[in-house]
């Protein structure tokens, strides 16, 4: 058994601090100490300060709720949800050029911070329109949620704008934007702020030219003082979008004095090759097991297509071992979805058939994890109406999109394979061995289980579950013995493992090897999930399915839970990125009024449900100073029970620039940036809902 101080070995040191900019950041007072654990709240009895009339609601009109509620139209406020304004503007014009409509497409960011985006189609209508009067249809899709073109399909066959938000939550959200049509052998201008009109569309003069230019830039009401789009972002952004659509070109430019790194000032992208181009590009010169599979295939009589390339390699991709992008529409999909799920069927189920074929029994071991296990793929799929999970279009949930991308990826893997028997029959035994790789490793795990269950003596006190396999397993991190009792009650012991941790652990931002090796509770956390540190982590290793931090709902109990994510991160990111580290979201209040009870998360949720559920009732309100002061079936019900509670997937940001800054706002030495990091961000998007 691999002893504890051999653990932290091959973690490298952290690397020196570079100088910053102090951060001036005015801490808030503290939050106000809770007395008593009940407070009660006497129905209202009338007068100015209890008044609740019909002039109490709220009618947010035209583009008032975007700026309001950012977040539920662009999921947030950060440097995320800023380019996703480019995001949605730059589908319009690819729309148009899937549609055939445009060929160019222009990208230009000036030193002003103004983003403009043209495209050569169609040009937005400006005649008036039959149910605005007084409006131009312009002025519509620029001004009034859930207006455009793309909901009948008559004038998009397929499109990644849906839900006619997409320009308007731009206009609401931008300082000034500005809207330039060629249209019908004219050219019109209509300028906007804030979401308001600052003029009527006006006709400016004749043009030969046609299709629609949008310039803009993000209100810093919003996105905060300095917000600016960042130069390598777009660009990463414009390409991506060039792939996509073999028939587009797109033609870049960026004032010289917004770059700061090795991002081009111009550039034409133009990609002939489409999907199969833009792999050969991610994958360089790395060693495959056979030449990619890539084509094209678009399905005749209907409104859908599919766009794929895919290879594999025996020593991984740079980074990972694998990746899947994908896309719908155009539109990135990175959470995945049905076109990803048919991508794999397809290759499964494809390579088994040749197997039989073949007569190689052992093709039937092979599943979906062991085709993906070492490969590098894009998928790219158009259908019409396509259903996303959340206005940001992370995940393709369409059934449709599963059934076309099986379909139409079949037939031409089957032909693919049976035309080069040499390179398929590689590639099946490739994917053969990952699969025996794959029994094997779960069967030395049980093995392995069973030992550790047998000999481990943990002074983290874990108590493990019963499975012996990972699959389906969860370890949860509890802070302290009185969390951990109520946590080994309320679990299934078949499934569930509770270590309770001793306070808060080391901050390991700036720690040194030497002092990992020497802390007792980290050293007994990776004996526990049955790995080590740094390029010696495989998630292969983990003896759970899921990791899950679970602190308390209070600022301690977060600060808590910003350490161990730091650890995790320093010393095996692989486990974030893969997807497999959690946090729990207790409750902080309980509320109750005769019968009648629920739970809030935080002070918002628990005014909220004083509004509505509990409106008018004479309460109860009990809050939670800890996980140990709850009763085993509450934290059951409200934190543990898979069938009711709510878990927050911890992420990675897409650049290490981010995730630094990040760590040093946390974990550096400066107080008031992590307190006032964490006021902000105190309440968990919820990533997954375990149902």
């Amino acid at each position: 058994m691999t002893s504890p101080a051999s653990l932290f070995d091959d973690l490298p040191e952290p690397a020196p601090k570079a100088d910053k900019p102090e951060l001036k950041v005015q801490a808030p007072a503290a939050p106000e100490a809770v007395a008593a654990p009940v407070e009660t709240h006497p129905a209202p009895t009338g007068g100015a300060a209890n008044a609740y009339s019909a002039s109490s609601i709220e009618v947010l009109e035209g583009l008032e709720p975007v700026r309001k509620r950012p977040g539920m139209y662009i999921g947030g406020t950060d440097e995320r949800a800023l380019h996703h304004l480019f995001a949605e503007v730059l589908d319009n014009a690819m729309d148009e050029a899937v549609a055939r409509h445009a060929k160019l497409i222009t990208v230009d960011l000036d030193a002003e911070g103004f983003l403009s985006v043209r495209d050569d189609g169609r040009g937005i209508p400006v005649d008036p329109h039959p149910k605005h009067p007084g409006k131009s249809a312009l002025e519509v899709v620029m001004t009034v949620l859930h207006s455009g073109g793309k909901f009948s399909g008559k004038a998009y066959e397929t499109s990644g704008g849906l839900h006619g938000v997409g320009v308007s939550v731009v206009n609401a959200l931008s300082e000034r934007l500005d809207v330039t049509v060629w249209r019908d052998g004219h050219e019109w201008r209509q300028s906007f702020s804030r979401g308001h009109p600052l003029g009527p569309i006006e006709q400016v003069g004749t043009s030969r030219k046609k299709g629609t230019l949008i310039r803009f830039r993000p209100d810093e009401e919003i996105f905060g003082h300095g917000a600016a789009f960042k130069p390598a972002r777009l660009y990463r952004m414009t390409r991506s979008k060039a792939y996509l659509f073999r028939g587009v070109e797109i033609r870049w430019t960026c004032a010289p004095e917004r770059i700061t790194d090795a991002t081009p000032a111009e550039a034409t992208l133009h990609f002939p090759g489409g999907l199969a181009d833009a792999l050969a590009e991610r994958i360089g010169e790395i060693d495959t097991v056979t030449p990619a599979f890539a084509g094209r295939v678009e399905k005749k009589g209907e409104a859908g297509a599919v766009e794929w390339a895919v290879t594999w390699s025996p020593i991984g991709f740079g980074d990972a071992d694998s990746f899947v992008s994908s896309y719908c529409n155009t539109v990135p999909t990175p959470d995945g979805g049905t076109h990803e799920a048919g991508f794999r069927s397809a290759l499964v189920k494809g390579l088994k058939a040749y197997g039989e074929m073949s007569g190689e029994k052992r093709a039937g071991l092979i599943t979906a994890e062991d085709v993906i296990a070492n490969a590098g793929a894009m998928v790219s799929v158009f259908i019409r109406n396509p259903e996303f999970q959340g206005q940001t279009k992370d995940r393709l949930s369409s059934p449709e999109g599963q059934r076309l991308t099986e379909q139409l990826v079949r037939d031409p893997f089957d032909h693919w394979l049976t035309e080069s028997p040499k390179q398929a029959s590689t590639l099946l035994g490739f994917v053969i061995d990952r699969a025996e790789d794959r029994l094997r490793r779960r069967k030395d795990k049980e093995v392995q289980r069973a030992a550790a269950t047998r000999k481990l003596r943990l002074p983290g006190k874990l108590s493990d579950c019963s499975r012996q396999a990972a699959q389906g397993t969860e370890l949860f991190i509890v802070e302290g013995d009185s969390a951990g009792g109520s946590a080994k009650q309320a679990r299934d012991r078949t499934t569930q493992a509770i270590l309770p941790l001793r306070g808060k652990i080391l901050n390991v931002a700036s720690a040194t090897a030497d002092k990992l090796r020497q802390n007792v509770e980290l050293t007994d956390l990776m004996l526990a999930l049955g790995v080590q540190a740094g390029s010696r982590f495989s998630v292969d290793d983990l003896r759970y399915e899921r990791i899950v931090i679970m602190t308390d709902a209070t600022w301690t109990g977060r600060h808590i839970a910003a350490l161990l994510i730091t650890f995790f991160y320093r010393a095996m990111p692989d486990l974030i990125r893969q997807g497999r580290l959690f946090m729990a979201l207790p409750p902080l209040y309980r509320i109750s009024a005769g019968p009648l009870s629920d739970y809030a998360r935080d002070d918002a949720h628990r005014d909220e449900l004083l509004a509505t559920t509990f409106k008018g009732k004479k309460v109860e309100i009990g809050r939670f100073k800890g996980l140990g002061e709850m009763m085993a079936a509450q934290l059951k019900e409200t934190t543990m029970d898979p069938k009711k509670r709510t878990l927050a997937r911890v992420t990675l940001p897409e650049s290490e620039d981010e995730i630094m800054d990040l760590v040093e706002r946390l974990m550096g030495r400066k107080a008031e940036a992590r307190f006032d990091f964490i006021q902000q961000n105190a309440r968990f998007a919820v990533a997954e809902l375990d149902v």
